[in-house]
C-alpha cells in the first residue's frame, strides 16, 4: 500500500492534550504511568503515538475518555480539551453524551471487547439506538450499511454471529462499524491491526482512511508497529517510559530521528536465517489428505446441508531441526491445521508423529504423546492462568507426564526452561499479570520446553509484541531448536517473521494450499497472484496484483 496522505480539513485542533499526568495507586503506593504529555489533533488529521509496550500510549489514549480503572488511576495534572471542553473535568452526563458519539474507540483486542453473548446484530444496532434513538429496523438497516462499508461479504448472513464464529479480520471490522456508526468528529484506534494478517491489515487501514477523508474526521492511532506509522500518519509522537521524546512529521522522523530511542525502534525487527535445512532429517511430523470440515446445519430438524471445508486436504512434512511456516489470511485454516496436526480436534486423514498414527488416536489414548506434542498460543496472557504463579505453570505438564520426580527434581527443571528461555528463575513465584508481554511469551515457551518436545506448534506466538521484543523471541526459537533439534510448525501473518524462521513455507487460502517451497522461492519467486499480494502487503512492495487478495 502506498503512503497515505490525509487531507486535514482545519487547523484548529478538535483535541488538544496539555501537560497530561496519570497515576495509578495501588496499596497507597502511588505510580506515575505518564508523566506531562502534549498532543493536539486537527480534523481529518492522523497522529500516531507510538512506542513499545508500557511507554503510556494506551493510557494517554483511555484518559481522553476517562476509560480508566477509576479511582486505582488519577491525573495529577493537565487538561484534556476536546472541541472547547475540558474532558478531565467534564460532568458524567456529558462524558456520556460524548462516548461512542462524537468520540469512538477500537480496542485492541475484539475478542476481549465484544459481548460473546450477543449477536454481532445485537451489539452493532444498540450503539445506533442509544446514540441516534433508532427503531429496530431502522438500526438493521443501518447496520447492515456499515458491516458492508467495512467489508464484511453477505453482512446479511453475519447478522446472526456470535464474535466466536468470526475470523480474527472481520471481528475487528465489526469493532470498526460499531465506533464508526455515529460517525464520530474523533476516532481513536488503539492498535486495530495488531493481531491481522498482512492483507487484512492492509485493507484496514484503506478503510480507515478512505471513511476519515469521507467523514472529515480526526484519528489518534496507537501502534507499536513503525511501518504501519509510515502509511497512515501525519504526524507522529514517540513515547517511551510516559514521556514524548520526539514529536514530528511523519516523513521527517523517518528520514532523520533525532533521539536515540526513535533509532532504536526503526532498526528493531526481526532478521536472520533459520537453520539450513537437511532433506534427509528424521520426519517428525507428517499430514497426508488432512480434511478439518464443520457441518452447516439449517432448517428446523438442523440438518447438515453444506461445510465449512477450513482445512481441505492438505499435504505436509516437518522434519526435526526444521521450520514449515504456514501464511495466509485470516480463515484461510491455518490454526485448524494446527490444531488438526497435534490432535486437538477431529480431523480426517493421516497424521503421522514419529512414525505412529495418531488420526485414529482418540483424545485419552493421545495422552502419552501430549510431552512430545507442545503448542505455544498466540496471546500468552488468555493461555496462562492468572491465579497460578509461574513455577507451578510452567511445572503443571511435569506433574502429568513426569510424576515420579520430586518437588526438588521439578523446580529444577523450571529453573531449566527459564533459564533457556532468557527469564530470571529468581521471578517463578510471580504471577503472569506482573510481567511484560514479551515475558509472558517466554513463559509460554518455558511451559512447552520444561517437557523436551520433539514438535512444537507456535500459533502466532509475536504478533502482538513489539517489534523489538518480536527480534529477540524469533533469535530465541532459533536457538532453541537448534540446540534441541526441535520441529517447528510456525503459523503467523507476520511474514518478516516467518522469513527469518522458516525452511518451508505453504501459503494457505480457503483451507487449501494454493503454493509451497523453499522460504527463498516464496518469497523471492512467488509464483501466485495470491502470493505475490502476500508479499506486497508485508513489505509495502507495489504490485498489480493487489486485487488478488479477497476483501
Amino acid at each position: 500500500m502506498s503512503q497515505i496522505q490525509t487531507k486535514i480539513k482545519s487547523d484548529k485542533p478538535i483535541l488538544k492534550v496539555e501537560d497530561l499526568q496519570v497515576a495509578f495507586t495501588q496499596g497507597g503506593n502511588t505510580q506515575i504511568a505518564v508523566g506531562g504529555v502534549s498532543f493536539a489533533i486537527a480534523p481529518g488529521e492522523t497522529l500516531a503515538l507510538v512506542g513499545e509496550s508500557g511507554s503510556g500510549k494506551s493510557v494517554s489514549a483511555m484518559s481522553i475518555l476517562k476509560l480508566l480503572p477509576y479511582p486505582a488511576a488519577s491525573h495529577p495534572g493537565g487538561t484534556i480539551h476536546f472541541d472547547g471542553q475540558d474532558l478531565l473535568t467534564a460532568s458524567d452526563e456529558n462524558l456520556r453524551k460524548t462516548r461512542g458519539n462524537r468520540i469512538s474507540v477500537i480496542f485492541q483486542e475484539p475478542m476481549s471487547s465484544l459481548n460473546p453473548l450477543h449477536t454481532i446484530e445485537k451489539q452493532v444496532t444498540e450503539v445506533l439506538r442509544i446514540h441516534r434513538g433508532m427503531r429496530d429496523e431502522q438500526a438493521k438497516k443501518r447496520t447492515l450499511e456499515l458491516l458492508h462499508q467495512v467489508g464484511i461479504r453477505d453482512p446479511e448472513k453475519r447478522l446472526d454471529a456470535y464474535p466466536h464464529q468470526l475470523s480474527g479480520g472481520q471481528r475487528q471490522r465489526v469493532m470498526i462499524a460499531m465506533a464508526l456508526a455515529n460517525e464520530p468528529d474523533l476516532l481513536i484506534a488503539d492498535e486495530p491491526t495488531t493481531a491481522l494478517d498482512v492483507t487484512v491489515q492492509a485493507q484496514i487501514l484503506e478503510l480507515l482512511h478512505r471513511l476519515q477523508v469521507e467523514n472529515g474526521m480526526a484519528m489518534l492511532f496507537i501502534t507499536h508497529d513503525l511501518g504501519i506509522v509510515r502509511k497512515i500518519a501525519d504526524r507522529v509522537c514517540v513515547m517511551t517510559k510516559g514521556k514524548i521524546v520526539e514529536e514530528g512529521k511523519t516523513q521527517a522522523i523517518f528520514e532523520n530521528p533525532q533521539h536515540a530511542y526513535t533509532r532504536h525502534l526503526l532498526a528493531a525487527e526481526p532478521k536472520g536465517h533459520p537453520p539450513a535445512a537437511n532433506a534427509n532429517a528424521e520426519k517428525v511430523m507428517e499430514a497426508r489428505d488432512v480434511k478439518v470440515w464443520f457441518p452447516i446445519k439449517t432448517g428446523l430438524f438442523r440438518r447438515v446441508t453444506d461445510h465449512v471445508k477450513a482445512v481441505d486436504g492438505i499435504d505436509l512434512t516437518v522434519r526435526a531441526g526444521q521450520t514449515v511456516g504456514v501464511v495466509g489470511e485470516s480463515g484461510s485454516g491455518k490454526t485448524t491445521l494446527g490444531l488438526a496436526l497435534t490432535r486437538m480436534i477431529s480431523s480426517k486423514g493421516e497424521i503421522v508423529f514419529d512414525g505412529q498414527r495418531i488420526d485414529e488416536r482418540s483424545f485419552k489414548e493421545m495422552k502419552p504423546l501430549r510431552e512430545k506434542i507442545q503448542i505455544v498460543f498466540q496471546d500468552p496472557f488468555g493461555s496462562l492462568s492468572p491465579r497460578m504463579p509461574v513455577a507451578d505453570i510452567i511445572s503443571e505438564g511435569l506433574r502429568i507426564h513426569a510424576p515420579k520426580l520430586s518437588a526438588d527434581e521439578r523446580d529444577e527443571r523450571v529453573v531449566q526452561a527459564l533459564k533457556e528461555t532468557g527469564l530470571d528463575p529468581a521471578t517463578r513465584f510471580r504471577f503472569p499479570h506482573e510481567f511484560s508481554g514479551g515475558q509472558r511469551q517466554r513463559i509460554a515457551i518455558a511451559r512447552a520446553m520444561v517437557l523436551k518436545p520433539r514438535f512444537v506448534m507456535l500459533d502466532e506466538p509475536t504478533s502482538a509484541l513489539d517489534m523489538s521484543v518480536q527480534a529477540q523471541v524469533v533469535d530465541l526459537l532459533r536457538d532453541l531448536q537448534k540446540k534441541h533439534n526441535l520441529a517447528f510448525l510456525f503459523i503467523s501473518h507476520d511474514l518478516k517473521v516467518v522469513r527469518a524462521l522458516a525452511n518451508e513455507v505453504i501459503v494457505m487460502r480457503n483451507g487449501k494450499v494454493v503454493e509451497r517451497g523453499s522460504a527463498d522461492e516464496i518469497f523471492d519467486a512467488p509464483k501466485t497472484d495470491y502470493t505475490e499480494a502476500l508479499m506486497a502487503a508485508a513489505f509495502d512492495i507495489e504490485t498489480r496484483h493487489m486485487g488478488a487478495v479477497s476483501q
